[in-house]
């Protein structure tokens, strides 16, 4: 792994703000996606991302909250939200953005922590923790091994 190139504060907000234009897309997607699964083999995961929508609030609020500590202003935009009409294919999309939101956020981490940013780097690695129990729970769904973050498949393709 290559060392993380030093960045500035303002940098790291737009990062952040990056980073929470995604939460603002995870909510709208578990939300969309919960209520529009269809069948009866999509039912407990349709539940779940009912909560897991709930958790990226959480996450946002953490987020936008270490924007505003930082002196930066959170953005209001979400990233774009991908919809199918097949639910194997929203299950992916949401895997995939919980795959991404880890590597970023481990990135995150260390560009906090040699700003000295620590508590930054602790509010990051709890949601973190909740972000991979989101995309276990989507690989269970498909019927998948769980891809790793740094985007080696584990999954049989």
């Amino acid at each position: 792994m290559k060392p993380e190139p030093v960045i500035d504060r303002k940098r790291l907000i737009e990062l952040l703000n990056a980073d929470l234009a995604r939460e603002y897309q995870a909510i709208i997607a578990y939300t969309v996606y919960s209520q529009t699964l269809k069948g009866a083999a999509y039912n407990q995961i349709a539940s779940e991302l009912e909560k897991h929508a709930g958790e990226e609030l959480s996450h946002a609020l953490q987020i936008a909250r270490q924007i505003d500590y930082l002196h930066g202003t959170p953005v209001t935009v979400p990233a774009k939200v991908k919809l199918s009409d097949k639910a194997e294919d929203m299950l992916r999309f949401d895997l995939e953005n919980e795959r991404q939101t880890i590597i970023n956020y481990r990135q995150r981490i260390r560009q906090a922590e040699a700003l000295g940013e620590f508590a930054l780097g602790e509010v990051l690695r709890k949601i973190i923790a909740q972000e991979q129990d989101h995309l276990i729970d989507l690989a269970d769904a498909l019927g998948i091994e769980p891809p790793r973050p740094d985007g080696s498949a584990s999954e049989d393709a």
